[in-house]
């Protein structure tokens, strides 16, 4: 069985910043991660490598210097990387990035499992993984906890609303993953850091993939994003002491005092 992960390099979540005059995200001297989630589905794509020798392939969109997650996951038992990058990809919303990935993953050949993190932490729409497995008409099934594969069937584990479902199909399928409460993440050691600079690693372009220039970049998305801002600043919180009968009255105080109680 063939296995691609999607992962993505993101900005360090606590390093973030936006510039107050653009409202774009500042990008520049941040640091970068591999996306949380994607981290996750890696991890599992590796723990059914490991069961099954099944092979992994990472595929990734961004510029040169995401090269670095996608070495980090060779590094860590994936055995292949593939990186598309290219000016025509920049500026790609959801819908362009998902074209773009899908016309890799078909370049590729012949792949059964698709596993991707539910969401990335620098856009969260949860959009990507899903908008793939549309381009490429093959079922999906988001929110995933656990992956097993049985012979011809793929067993996923999906969170609900106060609990799971245990849902079955048939490859080719595409899997988002969430991140379980014990989950820690895994990283590769120097030496196998070395090791994974001989393994085979492309860089494809948008002719490269046969993506069509004008679903790309700005110019092929339809949709944009304007304008990015922090929310205000919230005051400090007043902090008090007492019995509950005292801590009331000097709750309603200050309701009264901001004029959210009107007498």
């Amino acid at each position: 069985m063939n296995i691609v992960v999607l992962v993505k390099q993101v900005p360090d979540s606590t390093e973030v910043k936006i510039n107050p005059e653009t409202g774009h995200l500042i990008r520049a001297g941040v640091p970068s991660i591999i996306n949380p989630y994607d981290h996750f589905a890696l991890q599992a794509a590796l723990e059914l490598k490991a069961k099954h020798d099944f092979k992994v392939t990472l595929v990734s969109m961004g510029p040169p210097q995401a090269k670095s997650v996608v070495q980090m996951g060779m590094a860590l038992g994936a055995d292949e990387g593939i990186l598309l990058s290219d000016m025509a990809f920049a500026g790609s919303d959801t819908w362009s990035t998902s074209y773009a990935l899908a016309k890799a993953i078909r370049k590729i050949g012949k792949v059964d499992l698709i596993l991707a993190g539910m969401q990335a932490i620098d856009g969260d729409t949860a959009q990507t993984g899903p908008g793939v497995a549309q381009q490429l008409g093959m079922p999906q099934v988001t929110f995933c906890e656990k992956v097993e594969v049985d012979g011809r069937r793929v067993i996923a584990r999906k969170q609900i609303d106060g609990g799971y479902e245990v849902l079955e199909a048939r490859p080719p399928v595409l899997l988002t993953m969430i991140m379980t409460k014990d989950y820690t993440p895994r990283y590769p050691s120097f030496l196998a850091v070395n090791a994974s600079l001989k393994k085979p690693f492309h860089v494809w372009g948008a002719a490269d993939v046969g993506a069509e220039e004008q679903y790309l970049g700005l110019k092929g998305s339809p949709t944009q994003v304007s304008k990015i801002y922090p929310p205000p600043q919230r005051e400090k919180a007043a902090m008090f002491s007492g019995s509950g009968q005292e801590s009331v009255a000097r709750i309603l105080q200050i309701m009264r005092q901001e004029h959210f109680i009107e007498e």
